[in-house]
């Protein structure tokens, strides 16, 4: 298989990967045919996954806005994903082209197609680094200068705790970052659950785990009200991703009641 150019050397192309899987759901260009592959079977265990990435890229967008009207003017995307329609930069830098965002990821595919991207722009960043090693990925943020800890900060998780299994600890690497964010950040969480859907998401559970080898980790809806332990949640809560602050039907994605994922935003205090 002949490597594509904006593929480093060493990435593994028989591996999938959650941030190409996702690219693949959501249409995109940078994913090689073993994630197109592993999307494709996923898809055909849930036909209506594609709705839901589309439901969490539109709540990703939500929160920016959110947060922006807040007054947030730098950004921590941690599990960025492939950069693709709709980036965080993009949208912050609408609105206030002197905002700062850092985009950090494991797949070093999305580390390097972000920096591509982002060439000759002073304001926005990439890196790669590892949730569950989150000391080390603070430490990292620090040593950019992008991001300064000492003021309101909206931290991303969009996404990715669900790919931080239970002996990692993922509701303690989320106490890490509200222990070193300053008052008056934010932080926005999605996650997939198997609270509405537990057939479903049992299915892809076994397919993550058995097929791809990227052990997707479906938790409900309390195991991720509790990862917001600590911050003050803002209205509506902990809710299926459509129904977060929608802003028109075009954010109806998913039917209400039927969402494979739960999302919400709070506030350090």
């Amino acid at each position: 298989m002949d490597r594509p150019s904006w593929a480093p050397e060493g990435v593994d192309m028989q591996q999938p990967s959650p941030a190409r899987m996702y690219d693949a759901l959501l249409g995109g260009s940078h994913n090689f045919a073993v994630d197109r592959m592993a999307a494709e079977m996923g898809t055909q265990l849930v036909p209506d996954l594609p709705r839901l990435a589309l439901s969490n890229r539109a709540f990703l967008r939500r929160a920016v806005r959110f947060m922006l009207d807040a007054g947030i003017r730098q950004f921590l995307d941690i599990g960025s994903g492939i950069p693709t329609a709709g980036n965080v930069h993009e949208i912050v830098h609408e609105l206030d082209p002197r905002a700062r965002v850092l985009y950090v990821d494991i797949d070093p595919v999305a580390v390097v197609h972000s920096r591509t991207i982002l060439h000759g722009r002073e304001n926005a960043g990439a890196l790669e680094a590892d949730l569950r090693k989150s000391d080390e990925l603070i430490a990292a943020v620090r040593a950019t200068g992008l991001i300064d800890f000492a003021q309101p900060l909206g931290v991303l998780l969009i996404a990715v705790l669900h790919l931080v299994q239970d002996s990692d600890d993922p509701a303690g690497k989320v106490a890490a970052l509200r222990e070193v964010v300053a008052p008056g950040s934010f932080i926005a969480i999605s996650h997939l659950t198997s609270e509405l859907r537990p057939e479903d998401a049992g299915k892809l559970g076994e397919h993550s785990a058995n097929e791809t080898k990227v052990g997707i980790q479906f938790r409900p809806a309390a195991a991720i009200v509790e990862m917001f332990h600590g911050w003050d949640l803002v209205s509506p809560g902990v809710v299926e991703l459509p129904l977060w602050r929608p802003e028109s039907e075009r954010d109806q994605h998913e039917k209400p009641g039927r969402s494979l994922g739960l999302g919400g935003v709070a506030r350090k205090g």
